[in-house]
């Protein structure tokens, strides 16, 4: 059989694996969309290096659209296989690549006014709010730790990773002949210890590993610390400075992790008496579909429940819902803190929020994640004295923060910790992808630190047969 590295092969974005089996079977191992290159992007994204028609099974580890994003695509240009998840992330992908069709119309709209103005024929979303709908029929969930068998050649089991809810290594026994392979793929890899979620768990040994390497060059600092940073962040900008605190942030996932945190904080009497803001119609939902999956929840999490029974919600709390709402935030001179999308900064209603406040010295922008580096997040966070912003130029004047120890991504200690349950000298070949070339680089030579010594960076639209 072989495998096709299709996306996510030295870089973050845009994850898609294809195996093909002897038989002639195809499973992609996620469709995720690149994101974060500006222009470039929706090239990359239309180049998918195989014919929709022609995928068997999609087996998705997770609803992050950098890993999902393009299933809308696919199924728009004839896909009319099986998508595989657990529970939770079809939920999830639901109301994620419902937003992100919806994003896609809206951002070829506005488009195509500045096309027609130049004289320029329109152009087609890459897909629509329909075609995101639609494909929602193609999805099958399967629990964690239950096997389910594709025809008569393939196994799959999910295992929990504990990056996001619903998330999952994927564990494929594949038989060919009197042979059976055994694959797994990571997905992304949550950090252990969190406040909600379980800790990444083992999974059975494999002899050909695809796994994640976002972090393979650099350490967080612990979890527990990321409370206290959080405190210190809002009393120095909502009690000393009376500005505003904004702060980026995924809506699926890092948002339900301040959520909490700032529940806990409200819990013990710490939080300032402000108002604090969920700008995001996405988050209010991630939100709820998280309130209905409290099987992925660790036991820390729900003993706090004994005693406060919603920990996403307390007094001076708002989701905001309409525009009208998220615009008036804009103008509202009042101190505050704002948790909206997206947490790169590209998009989203967090983007107007900064625009409106990146000028003011009294505004601070909390960063809680990682930004690839043509964002503008990136470009606000390293420093850059101006950056531009819906095409407008705006200078850097607010303060800014970072709190690394939220990020939903293990490092490379971390990593290491995950796959202790694999016997390297049983491992044929481990396979780096989702990661930045430095990162791998690092990364490959840990692993052959601990005793792991067939690292393998694959690039781009490489094909590599495996037996």
């Amino acid at each position: 059989m072989k495998i096709e590295f299709l996306g996510a092969a030295r870089e973050v974005t845009g994850s898609k694996h294809l195996i093909t089996t002897k038989k002639g079977l195809k499973i992609l191992l996620d469709c995720g969309m690149y994101q974060g290159k500006g222009l470039e992007t929706d090239a990359m994204n239309r180049d998918l290096g195989f014919d929709p028609r022609d995928i068997d099974y999609i087996i998705l580890s997770h609803a992050h659209i950098d890993h999902s994003g393009l299933i809308p695509y696919i199924y728009k240009l004839g896909f009319n296989g099986t998508v595989l998840c657990t529970p939770a992330t079809r939920d999830l992908c639901a109301i994620m690549l419902a937003d992100a069709g919806h994003i896609q119309e809206s951002d070829v709209h506005t488009f195509n006014k500045k096309r027609q103005a130049q004289g320029l024929e329109p152009v087609d979303p890459i897909y629509t709010l329909h075609d995101a709908q639609a494909c929602m029929g193609c999805f099958i969930s399967v629990p964690y730790h239950k096997q389910f068998n594709i025809e008569d050649e393939v196994t799959i089991e999910f295992f929990d990773t504990g990056h996001i809810l619903g998330s999952a290594c994927t564990y494929l026994e594949i038989k060919e002949g009197r042979k059976k392979i055994r694959i797994g793929y990571t997905g992304d890899i949550g950090r252990y210890d969190k406040h909600i979620l379980k800790n990444p768990e083992p999974f059975p040994q494999v002899d050909y590993l695809l796994m994640e390497s976002t972090y393979g060059d650099r350490t967080h600092t612990t979890i527990d610390n990321a409370e206290q940073e959080l405190l210190m962040a809002v009393l120095d900008t909502c009690t000393k400075k009376k500005g505003k605190l904004i702060i980026p942030s995924f809506a699926i996932g890092r948002a339900q992790e301040i959520i909490y945190a700032l529940d806990r904080l409200s819990h013990k009497g710490l939080l300032p008496d402000i108002d604090v803001f969920v700008d995001s119609p996405l988050s209010v939902s991630a939100t709820n579909i998280m309130r209905l999956h409290t099987e992925c929840f660790n036991d820390s999490i729900v003993e706090y429940m004994k005693t406060d029974s919603d920990p996403f919600g307390f007094d001076r709390l708002q989701y905001v819902q309409s525009v009208e709402a998220s615009k008036a935030l804009n103008v509202r001179n009042k101190t505050c803190i704002i948790i909206s999308a997206s947490g790169m900064m590209e998009a989203g209603r967090v983007k107007h929020h900064i625009a409106n406040n990146i000028e003011n010295p009294k505004t601070t922008i909390l960063c809680v994640g990682y930004c690839v580096p043509s964002t503008l997040g990136a470009k606000i966070m390293r420093g850059d004295k101006s950056v531009s912003i819906f095409g407008r130029r705006y200078d850097v004047r607010c303060d800014l923060r970072r709190i690394e120890s939220l990020s939903g991504h293990a490092d490379y200690e971390e990593m290491v910790r995950y796959i202790g349950c694999q016997k390297p000298k049983r491992l044929k070949q481990i396979f780096l992808v989702h990661g930045d070339a430095e990162a791998q680089s690092h990364f490959e030579q840990t692993l052959h630190n601990c005793g792991f010594p067939n690292v393998y960076n694959p690039t781009h639209k490489e094909s590599i047969t495996i037996q």
